[in-house]
């Protein structure tokens, strides 16, 4: 099953034709995604069927500096949960350990699951991330590139992880994923896999969104394509 990254109406009704199964709505893919205003997401949800989960990040570092960031979030959760969001997407660190006291002020009384984002991927012990963000049932995947290095050097990584995680916890590989990386995740077993820049054209972050680059991917995926 594919995520894939939308910005815009548009581009979650292209990824929605093209096959995707679950959209990540944000704003601003060049800084890596912050939170997307209110309207945004009510009229995303509506304009499509799948799931939508929406990004909560309010600034670029994953290191947690301003106390009153959660609460601030909290109510940006609140507002997409209204709107119809199947869940939300977050992450904080602080000296490179996962911050859960914010993961739960953020969800504190929301249902719905949570993605931890690639802030995990700047955690200084990667291992021990896993565990603790497990521990809060609430969140259920784990968006990470597998670490630094080359594609063999991070799907060691992304295998690393799936074999500690709880079972409620999936990992979910992204960043920088090409057709034999998503070849190489559905052999092994994973079942999701999460893309930006590949779905759109040109593949960039200025590019949009199409319904047959989606389509592409999710083909090579199912192992139905060879390019």
């Amino acid at each position: 099953m594919l995520e894939v990254i939308v910005e815009t109406v548009e581009d979650a009704r292209e990824a929605e034709q093209g096959g995707a199964g679950r959209l990540e709505l944000i704003r601003d893919l060049a800084r890596g995604g912050l939170t997307p205003a209110p309207w945004l997401v009510e009229e995303v949800v509506k304009a499509v069927r799948i799931p939508v989960r929406v990004m909560l990040r309010n600034s670029e570092p994953f290191e947690l500096i301003d106390p009153a960031e959660p609460r601030r979030l909290h109510h940006a959760a609140r507002q997409a949960h209204e709107c119809g969001a199947a869940g939300v997407v977050l992450g904080f660190l602080r000296d490179g350990v996962p911050c859960l006291a914010a993961v739960r002020e953020v969800l504190e009384g929301l249902s719905g699951p949570a993605t931890f984002h690639r802030a995990f991927d700047a955690a200084a012990d990667p291992i021990a991330a896993v565990a603790a963000i497990g521990a809060d049932p609430r969140v259920d995947r784990i968006l990470t590139s597998g670490g630094e290095g080359d594609w063999l050097i991070r799907f060691a990584g992304l295998r690393r992880f799936r074999a500690v995680a709880p079972p409620h916890l999936t990992t979910l590989p992204g960043g920088g994923l090409d057709a034999d990386a998503l070849r190489a995740l559905a052999a092994d077993g994973f079942p999701e896999a999460h893309v930006g820049r590949a779905a759109r054209v040109p593949s960039e972050t200025t590019g949009r969104v199409r319904a047959s680059r989606v389509a592409e991917l999710v083909a090579i995926a199912a192992g139905r394509a060879s390019t």
